[in-house]
């Protein structure tokens, strides 16, 4: 058990110091499609959430099918995330969640019936975390490529989310 409280906070410093993710969605015709989207409330226990509009097509997506994946990259590592979306507009959380920066996308405020939370609950992370900076990681991978040898930069695990 203390591997995955190990694999959450890894998790958790990676998407701390993400500010965008990208969201997958399935289109209703069966395709991936991607999207970035700002991470909201970053104190990761399990739940993601954005803004978004509803209706919009990302909205009718998640609807029809909502199996998503989230990933984020920063300098610390990369993460991605597979989960279960679903689209609130409960008021309470999108006060909770409202700033500046989700302002310049919603004319009408926090009151535009268009404003919706896409919360994703999230089953399975995968990670990988650096273990040094990016300049020592190219290094070894360089190095990796030179001597043939695999280059080692960092854990990689996947853990169970409750």
């Amino acid at each position: 058990m203390a591997n995955q409280q190990d694999g959450l906070k890894e998790v958790q410093e990676i998407l701390g110091k993400a500010d965008i993710a990208i969201l997958t969605t399935v289109s209703l015709d069966g395709q991936l499609v991607s999207r970035p989207l700002a991470l909201h409330g970053k104190d990761f226990d399990g739940d993601l959430w954005f803004f978004t509009e509803d209706p919009s097509p990302k909205a009718d997506e998640i609807r029809a099918n909502p199996q998503v994946n989230v990933s984020a990259s920063t300098g610390k590592g990369y993460v991605s995330i597979a989960g279960t979306a679903t689209l609130s507009k409960d008021q309470s959380k999108i006060d909770e969640l409202w700033g500046p920066s989700v302002s310049a996308w919603f004319e009408n405020g926090r009151d535009d019936p268009a404003v919706a939370l896409l919360h994703v609950d999230a089953h399975t992370a995968e990670y990988w975390s650096m273990d040094a900076p990016r300049v020592v990681s190219a290094v070894k991978m360089v190095k990796g490529l030179v001597t043939g040898s695999k280059p080692s930069s960092g854990k990689n695990e996947v853990i169970e989310l409750p």
